[in-house]
């Protein structure tokens, strides 16, 4: 079975052709070498250890010397690895032992493998162990799932946390096939960023292939008690048996949202489009792991109204997953590119209202978020050499670069816009690009770009351009008022007209609030409305910042319920920074932050530590 594979693999490495790797020395958070030595395709295999909370593998990389590298040796990225050995082995011949070095390791980085290859060699086989800390992993106890009944684990590669659970070249630059086999305990289901047969008997052994070229960011396992429902003839959800249901019901537009991006952007070059709802301590909204995005079990509201987190995700099986950004640097062409397609797409399902809401509260939020990061954050192609790629993780590459590609839309016409991002996604297909590149090629293809919008003030200025487009919504006009009108006394909660309201006017309603109110205005929105107890995430967390703000007692103790039950980065990062603002909100912190921080994920860990110091 193997060889029949690398057989497959030969083939299609011959049929779907990519250029050879030579950027990526520009990668400053990789000491890797592909630029000399590049590994095409990735073979893991991999025990999960619930009991030591470690991961006992063996990565076989195949790898293709570039001209200039036929005597460098294998530069490879890991983070807190146990290495046990290393072996090589030319084509076709048996593995021998290889001479290996473990570097020093760096606070951000991890440490270099270095590998010395025989000549000849194509092939390196390392057999390591995982830390029980490991970056990249989340082992939770029964308590912790939603069933409560068996163990989870799941992984969160982007953005340089793959090397935490794999040695390999840890860069957006370099694209591998992987091929795994995974063993798990018990009865539990493993599942990955590839093909997942939901037929498959829960045997405990599982097999698994990614054929499409992807950077080591998006490869994903995760392992718990899993069920699958289908939605759609290529869509489904994978959830714990407590949650699959609801989360089916929630997500029950997949299909359609999926059949509208192939109508705007060309075709769907991932087979199938599934999702897996993990426990509430997953750090980010969700993941866009090729064939199954991760996603947070925050969005089941129930109405179907934070689903565009899902067409968000979705978009990534086109900016992101297929064109990829080589550096983290080049984090907006990721991100950017996704949220404008993503409202593409919600306006093409939902119709353009529901767009324009979007967009609003995406510039609002931009605007805030610019206001408390420095400069040096607030630019499109940022500098992050020396820092965590996770610090660049704010809503300037996501917003400010939807808005840039907005421009160019108003600029252009949709029609001409539409017909550049169609050729844009097949031209580098299966390709990572820095900014440079997409820069070139929107001056060869959309002549008078930077005529039209300020291309060096977008990418590399702080700040938005004067010409920004400034989405509008009609309906957040009328909600504001109300908002005003309600806070200078005119009408009473009560006489606010709520009915069939959105999440997204709720929202705009929240944040049209004055900065500082009274302990009556608060507890009279709060009766009015049951605000503190809402079970919409969304709602919630923005409540729970005006109470934090306003010292409102009432709903302390839903504060601590949220940020204590909840692991997602978007919610608890600005709830600790407001309540660390105060002697006595730091002191609250401390409390909380001491009985939640062992439910929290690493990355969240990371961020959390350095608010509450």
């Amino acid at each position: 079975m193997k060889s029949t594979f690398m057989v497959a693999l030969s083939c299609l490495a011959i049929s779907c052709s990519r250029p050879p790797m030579r950027n990526t020395r520009l990668d400053p958070h990789s000491f890797s070498n592909p630029d000399q030595i590049e590994a095409q395709e990735l073979d893991l295999d991999c025990d999960v250890l619930f009991d030591r909370k470690i991961l006992q593998a063996t990565a076989t990389l195949t790898v293709a010397r570039h001209a200039g590298g036929e005597d460098a040796p294998l530069i490879l990225d890991t983070r807190n690895l146990n290495i046990e050995k290393v072996e090589a082995a030319g084509e076709g011949g048996s593995f021998s032992k290889a001479k290996f070095s473990l570097g020093a390791s760096d606070p951000i980085l991890g440490a270099p493998l270095t590998v010395t290859l025989p000549a000849g060699a194509t092939r390196v086989r390392i057999r390591y162990s995982t830390s029980p800390g490991a970056s990249a992993l989340q082992w939770l106890d029964p308590p912790q799932t939603a069933g409560k009944k068996r163990p989870f684990l799941f992984t969160q590669s982007q953005a340089i946390h793959a090397r935490s659970w794999i040695p390999l070249q840890d860069t957006p630059g370099v694209r591998m096939r992987y091929t795994a086999r995974v063993r798990t305990p018990g009865d539990l289901r493993a599942v990955m960023s590839a093909a997942n047969d939901p037929h498959a008997p829960r045997t405990g052994q599982y097999s698994f292939r990614q054929p499409q070229p992807i950077p080591s960011y998006l490869i994903a396992l995760a392992a718990g008690d899993l069920e699958f429902r289908a939605m759609g003839s290529r869509t489904g959800v994978w959830a714990e048996p407590p949650v699959v249901e609801r989360a089916a019901r929630e997500f029950e537009d997949t299909e359609q949202m999926l059949k509208a991006a192939q109508e705007l952007y060309g075709p769907y070059r991932w087979g199938r489009y599934d999702l897996l709802v993990l426990p509430p301590s997953f750090p980010y909204g969700g993941m866009e792991n090729p064939e199954l995005t991760f996603a947070t079990p925050t969005i089941l509201a129930g109405d179907k109204s934070l689903i565009s987190l899902v067409a968000h995700e979705l978009a990534h099986s086109w900016s992101g997953n297929l064109v990829t950004n080589a550096t983290w640097s080049d984090f907006w062409l990721n991100e950017g590119f996704t949220v404008y397609v993503e409202r593409r797409i919600l306006e093409k399902v939902y119709g353009r209202p529901r767009e324009e809401m979007e967009a609003a509260l995406g510039r609002q939020e931009l605007e805030r978020e610019m206001s408390r990061v420095p400069a040096r954050d607030q630019i499109l192609h940022i500098d992050l050499k020396g820092r965590d790629p996770d610090d660049g993780v704010t809503s300037v590459p996501y917003e400010k670069g939807a808005l840039l590609l907005r421009s160019l839309e108003q600029a252009f016409g949709r029609d001409r816009f539409d017909k550049f991002l169609r050729e844009y996604f097949d031209h580098f297909s299966f390709q990572s690009i820095t900014t440079a590149t997409f820069v070139d090629y929107l001056k060869q293809h959309l002549p008078g770009a930077q005529d039209k919008a300020p291309l060096e003030e977008w990418l590399n200025k702080p700040g938005l351009p004067e010409s920004a487009p400034r989405p509008v919504s009609d309906a957040f006009t009328k909600v504001a008022e109300q908002a005003r009108r309600f806070a200078g006394g005119e009408i009473s909660a009560a006489k606010i007209r709520t009915g069939g309201w959105s999440t997204h006017e709720w929202l705009h309603f929240l944040e049209s609030l004055p900065q500082q109110m009274t302990a009556g205005q608060m507890l009279e929105l709060d009766k009015a409305f049951s605000l503190t107890r809402s079970g919409n995430s969304e709602i919630l967390q923005q409540w729970l910042l005006i109470a934090v703000r306003n010292q409102y007692e009432p709903a302390s103790a839903r504060l601590e319920e949220f940020l204590t039950s909840v692991g997602r980065r978007k919610y608890l990062k600005p709830l600790y920074t407001e309540l660390v603002k105060t002697p006595a909100g730091r002191v609250r912190a401390r409390e909380i932050y001491r009985k939640a921080r062992p439910g929290y994920h690493p990355i969240a860990v990371t961020t959390i530590d350095g608010i509450v110091k």
